[in-house]
């Protein structure tokens, strides 16, 4: 019997075992098992090192059934052990599956689950094409998010006769994207096909690339294992587990495929109804008041920052506590308002912010509590805390909630209420500087079994506080972009993507972000003021900041493919420097409609730290809208648009800074001076 469902097909054999024979462009003539599951104390029957496939439980699970109803294919198979429903959900205007498995104990004694497979993917291709098959990972640090890395089959040794290596990455701890994104992209430059994968896990995940013994290329794709992330799972009679969930697409060149993971993300974004319009918003953290916000502090600066025309001021880390901002998180966990800092409340600052027109935000690291806070220490049991060898988890001089727990639920709901009732926010930034390691030991087989179910309850912890507060918009921040994975953006309505503070620096992260992050949730900072300018100082002295017109721009056109977070003391900018920001934010919000429909672009592939000419943009059917830089001392860039130029338009700044023309297939930009920036709209033949 053969099943054939949307660009899927499944055989199952005389044997009765269900394979899958077609994924996309990706056929296995011989067909590969959809599930690897291995059970501890079964058989293996291969012997691949660190390789997860071969598992006991992929020979032995059968075809039982399957049901298409809408776009959702559910495939169940039974062993004597186990019964696995591997589903499989497809969209209308997208080719990207979304793929994972429920997995119950039907053996009638508990067992344990050493590895789980959410998605496998046989024949990726030939260990003979291992010089035309290329692989980007991309890597992930502080204020270095996103940088590919491509390399063919052959450079990292999967070559053929080799076949006991694998491409594999290992993430282990809460924070999901500290070394790598949980995503990757396959091309076969022979055929021009392309694929590219994402793990949806805000904890520990795996994927692994090798080839099988016939010499085929695999795509294997879960959460941690007993090997790889101390995870194990045990399973009373009865018990069901879910594994993380998969998603692959396919494509022709680097703007499709990303293209058609964009469309996919669109439909398990947690982009929220208030925050529909991608309104502007201010944050007063970066250049400004670095942990140490004040009621004097924000008067000053929040009648400036209100005529740019942003919708939101956010009032960063520090409105909290009575230590000094720069000691501050040791002691933090009670989350409520410092009289020191806000000596009328934090009430009355939100409803002057208010009164300039403007919603009010607030700050909270909601996962931590500090280790010198011995208030909240003494409240919480031990079993509300990541629990290893019977003590508490510390990082950083933080110790880490269990949102598993009632305790933490009960009074964290009760923080956010009183911070959206009583202290007037309207938007909250969620932050979390510290990753977890390994996991915890309580309530679960085992610590990375524990990290993943305490991982699962604090999302869905936050999916309720978004419906409970639905006019409030929720941010997602961890050090900037550690945790910018697609479980953690289905709650937040944005992520900040770096806390990168060098504006030159940040191109060569925006100039890749769109294939990670949509547009509409993708938040960039803008901070035109490098200097921080104390309260009291008078205007005259605000020169010493040295600011010229041209870091204003560049400043801006940073911001425009995704999320605006404008920050630094505005006040230091000379008139026609501020009209450069409320011109940049009149752009921004301009672009907003068509920000949730276009397609990330790419004419110049993706960048990396280090290449002085970038150039990305969006989309939209006929319509570009390309950010061009130039980081370097040459004036000039050129961008191919192979779609052919119509005509083309500086739509910032409004005031030229450099000379173009669009010919044929070609963008010629000069700019007066370089480093520098500009924001094209391009209309295609």
């Amino acid at each position: 019997m053969n099943i054939t469902f949307k660009n899927l097909e499944f055989k199952v054999t005389e044997e009765n075992k269900i394979v899958m024979t077609k994924c996309g462009h990706y056929a296995c003539e011989a067909g590969a098992p959809i599930a690897e599951i291995q059970i501890a104390g079964e058989n293996r029957p291969s012997n691949p090192g660190m390789k997860c496939i071969g598992t006991s439980e992929a020979k032995e699970l059968c075809y039982e059934s399957h049901k298409i109803a809408d776009d959702t294919l559910v495939i169940t198979q039974k062993s004597e052990k186990l019964c696995v429903k591997t589903y499989f959900v497809t969209y209308n205007d997208t080719n990207a599956v979304r793929v994972f498995s429920e997995i119950e104990n039907i053996s009638g004694a508990e067992l344990t689950l050493e590895e789980a497979s959410c998605l496998v993917v046989h024949g990726l291709g030939t260990t003979k094409d291992a010089e035309s098959i290329y692989f980007t990972e991309f890597s992930q640090s502080h204020h270095n998010e996103c940088q590919p890395i491509r390399r063919s089959f052959d450079e990292r040794g999967l070559y053929e006769y080799c076949r006991c290596g694998r491409i594999a990455f290992t993430n282990v701890g809460s924070w999901s994207t500290k070394e790598r994104l949980p995503q990757g992209i396959l091309e076969n430059e022979k055929t021009g096909e392309w694929a590219m994968f994402e793990i949806e896990a805000n904890c520990s995940w795996y994927y692994e690339m090798s080839a099988v013994s016939d010499s085929r290329y695999y795509l294997y794709l879960s959460g941690a294992n007993r090997s790889q992330g101390s995870w194990y799972k045990r399973l009373a009679a009865g018990e069901s587990y879910t594994t993380l969930t998969a998603a692959i697409c396919f494509g022709t060149d680097l703007n499709s495929v990303i293209g058609e993971m964009t469309k996919y993300r669109r439909h398990i974004s947690g982009l929220s109804e208030v925050d529909k319009s991608l309104p502007a918003i201010y944050n007063e953290y970066m250049h400004l008041s670095w942990d140490n916000p004040t009621e004097e502090m924000t008067a000053l600066y929040a009648p400036v920052v209100a005529k740019t025309g942003v919708e939101y001021y956010v009032i960063d880390c520090g409105w909290h506590n009575e230590e000094p901002g720069y000691a501050v998180y040791p002691y933090v966990g009670q989350w409520k308002e410092s009289n020191a800092r806000f000596p009328h409340g934090v009430r009355a600052t939100t409803d002057m912010i208010r009164s300039l027109g403007m919603k009010p935000g607030l700050w909270i690291e909601p996962e931590v509590v500090g280790v010198k806070c011995q208030e909240m220490v003494d409240f919480y049991d031990d079993d509300c805390f990541f629990m290893r060898d019977g003590k508490k988890v510390a990082i950083g001089n933080r110790y880490l909630l269990d949102y598993r727990n009632p305790k933490v639920i009960e009074y964290m709901t009760e923080t956010i209420r009183r911070m959206v009732e009583d202290y007037g926010a309207e938007y909250i930034k969620f932050d979390y500087n510290r990753d977890s390691g390994v996991g915890t030991e309580l309530g679960s087989s085992s610590v990375g079994s524990g990290l993943e179910e305490a991982a699962d309850a604090f999302v869905k912890w936050v999916k309720k506080m978004t419906e409970r507060f639905p006019n409030v918009v929720f941010e997602g921040c961890a050090s900037g972009g550690m945790r910018m994975d697609y479980k953690s953006m289905s709650v937040f309505s944005m992520v900040s993507t770096s806390d990168q503070t060098n504006y030159l620096k940040y191109p060569c992260i925006v100039g890749n972000i769109l294939s990670a992050i949509i547009p509409e949730q993708a938040a960039v900072w803008s901070y035109p003021v490098r200097k921080l300018i104390e309260p009291g100082v008078a205007e005259a002295d605000f020169k010493n900041a040295q600011i010229t017109d041209n870091d204003v721009v560049i400043n801006m056109v940073n911001i425009l493919l995704g999320r605006i977070h404008l920050a630094s003391d505005l006040r230091a900018l000379s008139e026609k420097q501020l009209a450069l920001v409320t011109e940049g934010v009149e752009v921004y919000n301009s672009l907003s409609e068509m920000k949730k429909r276009a397609l990330p672009y790419f004419p110049m592939g993706l960048t990396r730290f280090g290449k002085e000419k970038i150039a990305a943009g969006l989309r939209d059917d006929k319509t570009i809208y390309l950010a061009v830089w130039t980081l370097g001392g040459d004036k000039n860039v050129e961008v191919e648009i192979k779609e052919g130029i119509e005509s083309v338009e500086m739509i910032y700044p409004a005031e030229n800074n450099a000379k173009f023309e669009g010919a044929g297939s070609t963008l010629k930009v000069t700019f007066n001076e370089a480093p520098s920036a500009a924001f094209f709209k391009i209309t295609t033949k």
